[in-house]
C-alpha cells in the first residue's frame, strides 16, 4: 500500500527585534517560512502551493504578517490604543444594550463618552448600526470583552470599565442584572477588587468633568 499525505514544511529565514503589539515592547522575532508539501510514505517530496511568510514573536509565540516589521514602535503603538479605543467603546455599547434597546439617556451618554474613547465622536447613525450588528449578530458584552481584553493592559482594562460602567448607569441606577455583568466583566478583565474600585471611582468623575 502506498502511503500519500501532505505537510507543512517551516523554516527560518531570519531573526530580529521588533515592537510586539501583543507584549507592548520589544522582543525577539523570528521570520518564518511556510510550504505544503506531498509526502511519500512520510518523506515531503513534491510542493504544492506557495511559500507563505510569517513573523512569530519569541515572547508570547504570537504570528504577525511580515508587513509589521516595517512599522516603528511609535507607530504600533498608535495603532494599538486605536484599536484599544474601538474594542472598549463596543463593550460600553454591549454593557448598555445588555438590559434591552437603548433609551434616549443611554444614547446621549454613549455619544458623549466617545470622544473619550473614539478619535472622533461618534453619530447617531454610527451607533445605531453598532447596536444593529450586536443584536443581529447575538453579541454579548460578556463574550466580547473576554475575546478582545487579553491584548489589554492592567490600566486599558481599568479605564475600559470605566467605560462600561458609565453605559451601565446611563439610565438610572444599576439594576441586578447589570451588577451582575460588572461583577463578571471584572473577573474576565481579571482586575482585583481595589482596582475594579479604583475604576468605579474614576468612573463616576466622567459626569462631573462633563458638567464642569
Amino acid at each position: 500500500m502506498i502511503l500519500i499525505g501532505t505537510m507543512n514544511i517551516t523554516r527560518t529565514r531570519d531573526r530580529g527585534d521588533f515592537h510586539c503589539p501583543t507584549c507592548g515592547g520589544i522582543r525577539e522575532y523570528l521570520l518564518k517560512s511556510r510550504r505544503p508539501f506531498l509526502t511519500l510514505y512520510f518523506i515531503p517530496t513534491v510542493p504544492i502551493g506557495g511559500v507563505e511568510f510569517f513573523v512569530r514573536c519569541s515572547g508570547c509565540k504570537s504570528h504577525w504578517d511580515p508587513a509589521i516589521l516595517g512599522v516603528d514602535g511609535q507607530a504600533q503603538k498608535e495603532l494599538q490604543e486605536l484599536a484599544f479605543g474601538g474594542e472598549a467603546f463596543r463593550s460600553a455599547v454591549l454593557v448598555a444594550l445588555a438590559s434591552g434597546p437603548l433609551d434616549d439617556n443611554a444614547v446621549e451618554t454613549l455619544i458623549r463618552i466617545s470622544p473619550r474613547l473614539l478619535p472622533e465622536p461618534v453619530s447617531r447613525e454610527e451607533l445605531g448600526g453598532l447596536c444593529s450588528s450586536a443584536e443581529q449578530n447575538r453579541i454579548t458584552a460578556a463574550n466580547y470583552v473576554r475575546s478582545v481584553c487579553p491584548g489589554w493592559s492592567v490600566d486599558q482594562r481599568q479605564y475600559a470599565l470605566q467605560a462600561m460602567f458609565v453605559a451601565a448607569t446611563a439610565s438610572g441606577e444599576l439594576d441586578q442584572a447589570k451588577l451582575s455583568l460588572l461583577t463578571s466583566l471584572q473577573r474576565s478583565l481579571e482586575l482585583t477588587d481595589e482596582e475594579f474600585q479604583t475604576a468605579i471611582e474614576s468612573a463616576i468623575e466622567w459626569d462631573v468633568d462633563a458638567a464642569s
